[in-house]
């Protein structure tokens, strides 16, 4: 014992001043040990009471997951009951979903193909009458082709002097035998003084004839132009001018000296010009040339004015045949005037004959009248008589009864009886 004790009292190590013994460490170990054990028994016990709450917990849970499962079923037979309410009028929406699609896909499809028929009509048509205006538009072309060539040709009969006068001349020529009688003019006649003007339009009782010739200063009016446009400056303007005045002045010099001859020829002359342009460019430009050439008795016409001239010469021409054939239209209006008269005449007896026949008509009228009053007359009479007279005519004889009735035809009323034979 005393072996065992000194074993146990025997240092096995030292902390600080402290001595550790063996004895110590196997108490420190079996207090150690000890209390190990009571904590593994009461861990047992929260084990085993904490298995037992689970166990309940879980018995509880499984009632409640009954509980919910029959709830579930339920529930789940009431939604199958709807589900299948629901497939039912699924169903019959969709067919009638389905109907009402078809239709309107068959009336779409029908006014689409409407529309596409209509739309091809209108495209069709619209072609149509694209080609039509494309086939214009070519005739257009073609013409404005020929013009072109007709426009160069122009240009190119311009260019020349002398076809330049032939153009102005046929130009005159035109107007002056569309206004006036052949009779009434002559074309390269030869005056006594053996000078040929471009017309001479013959004047009534036996007045001189007018002169009308044709001028054409086209090279000095298109210098004009191109001096305007800028490309010659003012001088060049100014040298164009002066040529074109100096044409002018020479055209009015010879028609006055060639032309205007005493007795033979109006005091007066036309000087023709066959373009507008050109006669409105002498009246803006050149006012001291047109006074010359009015001193000159020279008058410058275009082709308005030219025609308006030929109009005022036709009427007077008309005015001398007139005249000339007065005593015609005098006579023609006396024969008119006895027509007259013996139409008056006829109109008279005819008025005589149908007053007759009116007057007649009206004694036709009052006879018919009359008979139709006596007719009147006859149908309000009375016919038949009393019982009383029927019988008392019976009675009498047949001179008698005559008699009697021939009294009552004298008075204001018939009266009608029987008499038995």
């Amino acid at each position: 014992m005393n072996e065992m004790a000194s074993l146990f009292s025997t240092p096995v190590a030292q902390l600080g001043t402290v001595e550790i013994s063996l004895g110590g460490v196997l108490v420190t170990v079996v207090a150690a040990f000890v209390l190990l054990s009571a904590g593994t028994v009461l861990a047992l016990w929260r084990t085993g009471r904490m298995r037992a709450q689970a166990a309940e917990e879980a018995a509880a849970r499984a009632r409640e997951a009954e509980t919910r499962m029959a709830e579930l079923t339920k529930a789940q037979a009431e939604l199958q009951g709807r589900m299948g309410t629901i497939a039912e009028v699924f169903g019959s929406r969709q067919a009638e979903l389905t109907k009402t699609l078809s239709e309107r896909l068959d009336g779409m499809s029908s006014r689409l193909g409407q529309s596409i028929t209509e739309q091809t009509k209108s495209t069709h048509e619209n072609l149509s009458r694209l080609q039509e205006r494309l086939a214009v538009i070519d005739t257009a072309q073609n013409n404005i082709q020929s013009l072109a060539g007709q426009v160069v040709q122009l240009q190119q009969i311009l260019s020349n002097k002398q076809t330049r006068g032939a153009f102005g001349q046929s130009r005159m020529e035109a107007i002056i035998a569309d206004g006036l009688p052949s009779s009434a003019y002559e074309f390269q006649a030869t005056l006594s003084n053996g000078n040929r003007p471009d017309c001479v339009v013959k004047m009534p009782n036996g007045a001189p004839s007018l002169v009308i010739d044709a001028k054409f200063p086209l090279e000095a009016w298109n210098a004009i132009r191109k001096a305007a446009e800028g490309e010659e400056g003012k001088e060049g303007r100014r040298q164009a001018e002066a040529a074109f005045r100096r044409d002018i002045e020479t055209h009015v010099k010879a028609i006055a000296e060639r032309y205007l001859i005493n007795g033979e020829t109006q005091d007066t002359a036309f000087m023709f010009v066959p373009s507008e342009s050109i006669f409105a460019e002498i009246h803006e430009n050149f006012e001291a040339l047109v006074q010359r050439a009015h001193r000159a008795r020279i008058v410058i016409v275009s082709p308005s004015l030219l025609m308006l001239s030929i109009q005022v010469i036709q009427a007077v021409l008309k005015d001398a045949r007139m005249r000339e054939q007065a005593h015609l239209i005098q006579a023609e209006v006396v024969r008119l005037m006895q027509d007259v008269s013996r139409l008056d005449e006829r109109v008279r007896k005819l008025q005589t004959h149908f007053s007759q026949a009116n007057r007649d008509i009206d004694m036709i009228l009052t006879s018919a009248e009359k008979v139709t009053k006596r007719g009147e007359k006859i149908e309000a009479l009375e016919l038949g008589a009393p019982e009383a007279e029927a019988a008392e005519s019976k009675s009498l004889p047949k001179g008698e009864a005559v008699k009697q009735a021939a009294a009552a035809t004298g008075s204001n009323s018939l009266k009608l009886r029987v008499v038995d034979e």
